[in-house]
């Protein structure tokens, strides 16, 4: 029996992380006096009970529709999710199932999804998507390098089994969003643990008000031939964009929550990874913005374009504006970048003190403007750092501000990385872009007002 895995089993963590999402939390009591709940009309898929009255009369946020010029994905006849639904095509939600249900039902028909308390895809734990058969003491003994040595792939059967019950899990955690679409949590505490949002070849969604808790991978693969001593790898991210258009994602949290990666424990060495991506934009995917958000406490944060190879899909697609957002004691990938256009403004980075690999990523045929974001950086961690070369293309950088003080992201770089220098100019300006504050306003707008529950 697996147990090191489950949910319930995993602690929380007492740290400074921790005492930070103490302090948020005070601040959405706060904010939440600003914006008392009124009485709103719905249809209810499966709950129970009246739907709770999650907004302030006369302005229902199901209803509102991306803002003219509001980054890329008001270009080209801009986003509207599921604003045109008739009742009919309105759902309250309190569980997993009924959301899902509720995604299925009516096809591409426009449709509000409204989210009531928190939606849990793995309430049961991991146990109940394990194979019969699946051992994974005897994994750890049938793989362990000792035995099996580095010089090729896991194979056998409790190898076949973990396959087995990671398709079971697959199966059970994914839900996929159709065109047409809003979903958006009800009042400060909406949110999904555990699953992992797939907004896969469709166009015209919305996403908001929601706390996504990033999915714990119950049976990652051992990979021995990863690195010089293996490294085990995860599958599913918190959200996916993945060949779809016109997608609006807005004032949600991203975190590991209860299960960051000081959690999880190591075997063979090496730390048992069950966490992939917060949120991936790939495979062709074009007319993205996202607004507002938190991404909090984790590793590989935001991809955009996931393969140097997928040039067929993703060459004069990826077309992405970040603004607004919160990246919060996040490792990297803040976000890396291959062939997209990105637009990253008025952002504002608090870069842990430990572990810090880089926020922007320059990847292949990348064209990112990086403009008036703001940064803290603790003692020793040097602004060069913030930008990362991956492959050879062009970078606009400009009025970026480090600890309060404006500084050249590309020549500090440059001069901390001789042998990796990086390019100027990205070779295009952006002009969908609604509001831009100064650097120096970041750190208190942007902490104060980005992710779930702060909507005004």
């Amino acid at each position: 029996m697996r147990t090191h895995v489950c949910h319930a089993q995993v602690s929380r963590r007492g740290s400074a992380a921790g005492r930070r999402r103490t302090a948020l939390a005070l601040s959405l009591t706060v904010l939440a006096a600003l914006a008392a709940p009124a009485a709103s009309a719905a249809t209810t898929a499966g709950a129970t009970g009246s739907a709770p009255a999650p907004w302030p009369a006369g302005r229902d946020l199901a209803r509102q529709t991306l803002p003219a010029g509001d980054g890329w994905a008001s270009a080209d006849g801009g986003t509207t999710g599921g604003a045109a639904a008739d009742p009919a095509h309105v759902h309250t939600v309190t569980t997993w199932d009924q959301f899902r249900a509720a995604l299925a039902a009516g096809g591409d028909t426009p449709k509000i999804i409204r989210v009531v308390g928190t939606l849990d895809a793995t309430e049961g734990g991991c146990e109940t998507f394990e194979a019969p058969g699946y051992d994974f003491e005897r994994y750890l003994a049938d793989y362990d390098p000792a035995v099996w040595g580095h010089d090729r792939e896991v194979s056998g059967p409790q190898e076949d089994l973990r396959a087995a019950s990671a398709k079971n899990q697959d199966q059970a955690i994914k839900a996929y969003v159709p065109s047409h679409t809003t979903i958006v949590g009800v009042g400060r505490n909406a949110g999904i643990t555990g699953a992992s949002l797939q907004i896969k070849g469709v166009h015209n969604v919305i996403v908001r008000n929601l706390t996504l808790e990033s999915p714990l991978d119950c049976f990652p693969q051992w990979d021995p031939t990863d690195g010089a001593t293996g490294a085990w790898n995860s599958e599913y991210d918190a959200m996916v964009v993945y060949g779809s258009t016109h997608v609006w994602i807005d004032h949600n949290t991203f975190t590991d929550g209860r299960y960051p990666d000081s959690s999880l424990p190591r075997y063979y060495g090496e730390l048992y990874q069950q966490h992939d991506g917060e949120l991936d934009i790939v495979r062709g995917a074009d007319l993205v913005t996202a607004s507002w958000n938190v991404f909090a406490d984790h590793d590989k944060t935001l991809m955009i374009g996931n393969s140097d190879s997928a040039g067929a899909t993703d060459r004069g697609r990826l077309r992405v504006t970040l603004h607004h957002n919160l990246f919060s004691d996040v490792v990297e990938r803040a976000p890396r970048v291959r062939f997209g256009q990105v637009d990253a403004y008025n952002n504002h980075y608090v870069v842990p003190a430990e572990g810090y690999a880089y926020s922007f990523g320059i990847g292949a045929e990348s064209r990112l403007v990086a403009e008036k974001n703001s940064f803290r950086l603790p003692e020793g961690v040097p602004a060069g750092q913030i930008l990362k070369k991956w492959k050879e293309a062009p970078v606009t950088v400009a009025g970026n501000y480090v600890n309060g003080r404006p500084v050249d992201l590309l020549a500090a770089h440059n001069a901390q990385f001789p042998a990796e220098v990086l390019q100027p100019d990205a070779g295009w300006t952006p002009t969908l872009r609604t509001r831009v504050d100064h650097p120096r306003v970041l750190p208190a707008l942007v902490t104060h007002r980005a992710g779930a529950g702060r909507l005004r």
